[in-house]
């Protein structure tokens, strides 16, 4: 039994390690219209203990969106984490609103789990890693 916990928990570990963590671009999911955003995802510059996601890239249906004024705007902002895997009590802004939510992000792989809420009602996205 301890071996099968063990090969368990190696496994798990081995498998978060070559997902290589959080950090890095992801792409949004497509809205209505075809577009989506890649965000890079990393340590904030206010504060390196707490994670954030700038808008660096922008598309439309039809390729890259140069104009998009929302380039170089934080969209997750102040994420906390203390297994690298989940992360909560910061925000999320939705640039297509102008609304800003409670967040929290959940790393699986390659994807990311992104959600933001209202009180105890959340609604989400799946990012991929870009790679």
């Amino acid at each position: 039994m301890f071996r099968l916990i063990l090969g368990a928990a190696l496994f798990v570990v081995s498998s978060l390690a070559l997902a290589g963590g959080v950090e890095g671009k992801w792409r949004t999911e497509s809205n209505k219209a075809g577009g989506y955003l890649e965000v890079t995802v990393g340590p904030c510059d206010s504060d390196a203990k707490k994670t954030c996601g700038v808008i660096t890239q922008a598309f439309t249906r039809s390729g890259p969106d140069s104009a998009y004024e929302n380039l170089g705007k934080l969209i997750v902002i102040d994420m906390k984490s203390s297994d690298g895997i989940s992360f909560s009590d910061g925000t999320i802004w939705d640039p297509e609103h102008d609304k800003t939510y409670k967040s929290k992000m959940k790393l699986h792989g390659d994807d990311l789990d992104v959600k933001g809420c209202i009180s105890f009602v959340c609604s989400g996205e799946d990012w991929k890693r870009v790679k």
